[in-house]
């Protein structure tokens, strides 16, 4: 466990340290997209769409650190794939707003607003990155510059939008 630990650290610094290419979905943008959480919830901006965008950048940065993953050495190769990682990730938060008490206070559409904002932010970026690859896919090539960015985030603001202006949040 220690071994794997380690090996982890390592590799996510090795990741940071020295890049080999470019990634649509950077380094740099999950920083700052994480910065500005901390900050939204400063300004008292609703948990439930803080919520969707915490777990819309835990999903980007597990899609980002899922190939990181597929060295034999590791013998972490299920973690290659961004879904699982994804899914971790999003119960590993759940997981810490659950046993911090941060969850339960607030409820919307019956369920608690972190919880449900964790799943939305979680179903966006994966059905945006779902979609981008069967464009993709059924059109041979990239619909268009930066599109495999623009669908998961536009999708994660349009699901922020309907329940900012649906519920008045």
């Amino acid at each position: 466990m220690i071994v794997s630990l380690i090996t982890f650290i390592l590799t996510l610094a090795y990741s940071l340290v020295l890049p080999t290419y470019a990634r649509a979905q950077c380094p740099v943008c999950i920083v700052t997209v994480g910065g500005g959480m901390l900050l939204a919830q400063k300004l008292g901006i609703d948990d439930l769409l803080v919520s969707i965008w915490i777990s819309a950048l835990n999903t980007v940065l597990a899609f980002w650190l899922a190939p990181k993953f597929q060295n034999d050495r590791l013998k972490l190769k299920f973690l290659s794939n961004p879904l699982i990682l994804s899914f971790l990730l999003l119960l590993t938060t759940l997981a810490y707003f659950v046993f911090t008490d941060q969850s339960g206070a607030d409820k919307i559409l019956g369920m608690d607003k972190l919880i449900l904002g964790q799943i939305l932010g979680f179903l966006a970026v994966v059905g945006g990155n779902l979609y981008y690859l069967s464009l993709k896919k059924k059109l041979g090539k990239t619909p268009f510059p930066y599109a495999k960015v623009a669908f998961p985030f536009g999708l994660t603001l349009l699901i922020t939008l309907i329940f900012k202006f649906s519920f008045a949040l």
